[in-house]
Order: C-alpha cells, then sequence, then structure tokens
C-alpha cells in the first residue's frame, strides 16, 4: 500500500495515468484500475513503434547513416568521391538475397553495440562477397566483357583473373580492389599486382607472370632522346627483352616473415601452419578479404628512363659474387663428401679480418681498389709460429689441383660411360668449387674435396 500513497501524491503522474487509462482508486484497496482507453493506448503505442522502427531500419540502410559514426567518416568520404557514389552502401556490404540481408543486419547492430559499449576498432573491417560485385544491375556481364583498360598502355582481362587460378590462387573482387589506402575507396591497388606478378618463385626465379608485354604494350610513338629517335616496335619486333634498356624496375621481393602473423595470431597451432602456404593462401585469400601486405613486404614497380649511364647498382649485373668462396669457407656445396665448415668460419671470422692489404693501383681515381689477403693478417692473430704457413697452403692445394687437373684431361679424352660421365661432372664440380672459391679458404675442406674428384677420375680411368 506505501506505493499506492506514493502514487496518490505525484498529481502530475496520476493526470499522465489517467491520460493513458490507469486510475488509482483513492478509496478501495486495488492499487490500478485499467479502462478499455489503456488498451487503445497500447494498441497505437505498439504502431508507432513499429512505424519507427521501420523507418528507422529504412534510414540505417542509407549511406548518409554510415557518415555518422565518426569512424566511418574517412570511408564515407572517400566513397562520396569514388565512382561508386550512387551505389548504396548496403548493395556492396550485403550479398543479395533475404538471409544475407538479414545477417548484415545483425552484424550491423553488433557494431552499434561496440559503439556504445566503447568495444569498437577504429579501423573497420569487411568483406565483400563477389556476388555483391557481379549482382544484377552493377558488373553482371564483366566476365562476359571481361578487358578492360586499366591506365595507359595497360590492358586487364577480368575473366582469367576470377575464373582461373592465379599461381595456384583462387582470387575474389576484393583481392584486387582493395582498400589499403584510406581515401581510394574499392580502387585497384596496384602495390596487391606487384605482389603477384613479380613476387619470385620458391626458388628464387622470375615469376613466369612477371614478364613485361603480360600488362604492357609497347608505346607506339616515336621517342627522341637527343638527337637520336626510336620507336619500342622495333626492338620488340626483334625479340629484344625490355629489360635491356629499362633497369631495376622492381624493387623488393614481397617476402613474408613469420613476425607477421603475430600481429593477427597467437596460437601456436596456427601459426604451426606457416610453411603451409595453400593452406594460408585458402583461408587469407579465397575464403577471407585478408590484404597482401599483412603478411608481406611491399614491392615496388616503376619504369624511370634515365640517359645518366651507369647509375644501376653493382648487382644490376654482378650477381651472387663470390659464392664458390662462401661455400668453401662454410664447408658445403661439394658433392659426395661431408661438410667440414672452417674453425675461422665457426668462429665467425669475417673475410676483413685476413683481406686488409689494399692493392696497389696506379690510379686509383680511375680503377679504384681492393683488399688482399696477406700473412701479416694470420701473424696478429695467431703468433709468429704461424709465419710460412699461408705459402704452404697455397703451394700445397696449388700441386693438388695440378694433379687433378692432369687426371681430368686424360679422363676427358676417354670415351665414358653413362656411369663413367656422372662420376666425371662429379669430379669436375668438386675441382672447380675449390680452384674458383680459392681452397685457402678451407685447406681441411678443399683437400677432402680434391681427394674425392682424384677417387673418382681414377675409377674412371681403371
Amino acid at each position: 500500500m506505501r506505493f499506492k500513497e506514493w502514487l496518490l501524491r505525484r498529481k502530475f503522474l496520476l493526470k499522465v495515468l489517467n491520460f493513458i487509462g490507469i486510475h488509482v482508486p483513492p478509496d478501495k484497496k486495488d492499487i490500478l484500475h485499467f479502462s478499455p482507453r489503456f488498451l487503445t493506448f497500447v494498441i497505437v503505442l505498439f504502431v508507432f513503434f513499429i512505424i519507427g522502427a521501420g523507418l528507422f531500419l529504412q534510414f540505417s540502410t542509407s549511406s548518409p547513416f554510415c557518415g555518422t559514426c565518426h569512424i566511418m567518416k574517412p570511408y564515407y568520404k572517400a566513397w562520396k568521391e569514388s565512382s561508386h557514389n550512387f551505389v548504396p552502401c548496403v548493395d556492396c556490404h550485403y550479398p543479395p538475397g533475404f538471409a544475407e540481408e538479414f545477417r548484415g543486419k545483425i552484424q550491423a547492430s553488433v557494431q552499434v553495440f561496440k559503439y556504445i559499449t566503447r568495444t569498437y576498432g577504429t579501423k573497420p573491417y569487411a568483406e565483400i562477397e563477389d556476388s555483391s560485385c557481379l549482382r544484377k544491375g552493377c558488373h553482371e556481364r564483366r566476365l562476359l566483357e571481361g578487358k578492360t583498360k586499366f591506365k595507359k598502355d595497360v590492358i586487364f582481362d577480368h575473366k582469367p583473373h576470377l575464373m582461373q587460378m592465379r599461381r595456384g590462387r583462387k582470387l575474389k573482387c576484393t583481392s584486387c580492389h582493395s582498400q589499403i589506402v584510406v581515401g581510394s575507396h574499392i580502387a585497384v591497388t596496384e602495390s596487391v599486382c606487384f605482389i603477384c606478378h613479380f613476387k619470385p618463385e620458391d626458388d628464387g626465379s622470375p615469376s613466369p607472370i612477371s614478364r613485361c608485354t603480360i600488362c604492357h604494350t609497347p608505346p607506339e610513338k616515336e621517342i627522341v632522346f637527343g638527337n637520336i629517335s626510336y620507336t619500342h616496335t622495333d626492338f620488340v619486333e626483334r625479340g629484344v627483352e625490355c629489360e635491356k634498356c629499362h633497369f631495376n624496375v622492381v624493387q623488393g621481393k614481397g617476402e613474408a616473415p613469420k613476425e607477421m602473423c603475430l600481429t593477427c595470431h597467437g596460437e601456436p597451432e596456427k601459426l604451426e601452419k606457416f610453411n603451409d602456404h595453400k593452406f594460408i593462401h585458402d583461408i587469407h585469400v579465397t575464403t577471407h578479404k585478408v590484404e597482401c601486405f599483412q603478411c608481406h613486404t611491399e614491392i615496388n614497380h616503376k619504369v624511370t628512363t634515365d640517359i645518366t649511364p651507369l647509375k644501376n647498382d653493382c648487382f644490376s649485373c654482378h650477381l651472387n659474387m663470390h659464392e664458390a668462396q662462401k661455400m668453401i669457407y662454410s664447408g658445403t656445396g661439394g658433392k659426395e663428401a661431408e661438410d667440414m665448415p672452417s674453425s675461422m668460419f665457426l668462429a665467425k671470422v669475417d673475410c676483413v679480418a685476413c683481406h686488409i692489404e689494399r692493392d696497389k693501383s696506379p690510379s686509383p681515381e680511375l680503377k679504384g681498389f681492393t683488399y688482399k689477403p696477406i700473412e701479416a693478417a694470420c701473424l696478429s692473430c695467431h703468433g709468429i709460429e704461424y709465419k710460412g704457413i699461408l705459402d704452404e697452403w697455397r703451394s700445397t692445394i696449388k700441386s693438388y689441383e695440378k694433379r687433378v687437373e692432369n687426371l681430368i684431361k686424360i679422363a676427358g679424352s676417354k670415351k665414358l660411360s653413362d656411369e663413367a660421365k656422372e662420376k666425371f661432372n662429379i669430379a669436375i664440380f668438386n675441382y672447380n668449387l675449390v680452384k674458383y672459391g680459392r681452397g685457402i679458404h678451407n685447406v681441411e675442406y678443399a683437400t677432402s674435396l680434391l681427394q674425392k674428384s682424384e677417387e673418382l677420375l681414377k675409377e674412371i680411368l681403371k
């Protein structure tokens, strides 16, 4: 009864309750009486709720509603300035069909809840299904039309990219039309193209789809440099490779370091899948829309023309220098021979510890200089008792090389069986590894390789 007494003291509240059909009798034990007017009020309220909910639902599917949230404003602005600014956001973000639209509304409601509870992220994430792009009235004929002009001298064909496997991967529309750069809504991100086309194969060789003519058509206009003029078509017809003139057009290798996985994953069982490339790409590229650069380092591709000669890095011409020396020093790479790293290699002694003398170039300004190994480097670390050992090593290796070289000449002059040829090739390889890798870098390993070559050659001659 205390509640009834409290109500009777609230005059304004009593008037409101009377208006909607709820009466509080002061002289009876009943607390509240409901008149037929209350039922009318409930029905009217329910109708208004349904109308309001419908109007809000309609408004919530409009693009301006998306822009009311501050974290969505950059994306809304990019959409407004894009070529898709006449397409409502939900036409892309909700796949066709009632079930998909209903699921999308549930997801949107969850986002609103996260926004209210301040548990949202500052970078929204969305996956656009291919069915949204290819729906009726949008890009339904894109796969049939196929080719389109992407930019100057670059023709792109959608059909093979979406209908066929690309480097063993099944792509989606948003694999290329991504949102890596805020402000460029659903535009093609060229750096994604570069990752796919220019990332080297697993063995380090260039990708077969890195050829220039796959994307580029040769310029037709005449090119003039100084008093020289030419056209690209003349060179293309003769089969001249583009790289003969255009150097260093690709920078980077697009590696995917394991540390990149840790930005999203912490589960050991998922990190163990790192080397399963097919599984990784099926999940991240085909099933879900994960940007390439969340895993891969960037590859840059730019064609620049510079008539200043010799402006390129040494590695444009000098590739894999000193590989033989590295193999000898680390005691690896020989055929049918056990690995035998140099003790100095195991101690992590670098090349500059022994190569300490500058050569006497007659004109360093023109010729430059290099550093040579000298005995003083040995003595500075090992003491005077090692005096003469450098020359002794050189003499020993040179004498052994000469003996094997003579056997090679004799065996090479014979008619060899297939089995003998195989042995001969192994002997040649080990000999060349010692000769060009400078056996003095690892005398024990060099001696072992020459000994193996000598044994094989003697077997052949028998």
